[in-house]
């Protein structure tokens, strides 16, 4: 099992593993997985935070403290509490403000992150502004549906092809090929170019 120790800035190892010790946590380093960059669960009674290894430092430290907020709610409240209730955005919060100088983060990430909690979301992805800026610092880059034209044809992997359609609120419209069926795709989903 690998140590977070080599996936996050080096000067937050020493805070993160503060609260890694006084919650008694397992934190496991996992393989990517698409729905998710990071999780938290009790079995057996035992805390375990995972956190995906393909993510840049950036990303894995924001992604381990949303998760290690999680298992400091579970330990105060125990179950009453949903998942990302006030009690785990204000956790959240005041986990994240330790970070929020340039000795964790490059200015346009605290730019980014400093607009981002003062409502955290569920999830990272869901503010496309952060998540935009940290996809700047990852080593592979990949082509997401905002890179590409509209009208332009994409696949995501399983073979389907796809029309980029107009942005609507917050998603693009597209509509597969084949079926001639409409869908939503959130901005940063991975796609590979066809055309």
């Amino acid at each position: 099992m690998k140590c977070f120790h080599h996936f996050v800035p080096p000067k937050s190892v020493k805070l993160l593993q503060c609260w890694i010790d006084e919650l008694g946590v397992e934190v496991i380093i996992s393989k990517p997985r698409k729905t998710k960059l990071g999780d938290f669960k009790v079995k057996g009674g035992s805390m375990i935070v995972s956190v995906n290894n393909n993510l840049n430092p950036y990303s894995f430290l924001i992604t381990l403290t949303h998760e290690l907020a999680h298992a400091f709610v579970y330990k105060d409240y125990v179950k009453s509490k949903s998942p990302h209730s006030e009690e785990w955005q204000l956790t959240f919060k005041s986990m994240l403000l330790s970070f929020l100088t340039p000795d964790y983060f490059p200015k346009d990430i605290l730019s980014a992150l400093s607009l981002y909690i003062i409502k955290p979301k569920a999830s990272t992805l869901s503010d496309i502004n952060l998540s935009s800026v940290l996809r700047t610092y990852d080593t592979c880059k990949k082509i997401v549906i905002s890179d590409i034209n509209e009208g332009e044809e994409f696949s995501i992997g399983n073979g389907r092809l796809f029309v980029k359609g107009p942005r609507l609120r917050i998603r693009f419209r597209c509509i597969e090929k084949r079926t001639k069926k409409i869908y939503l795709f959130h901005p940063l989903t991975d796609v590979i170019q066809t055309q």
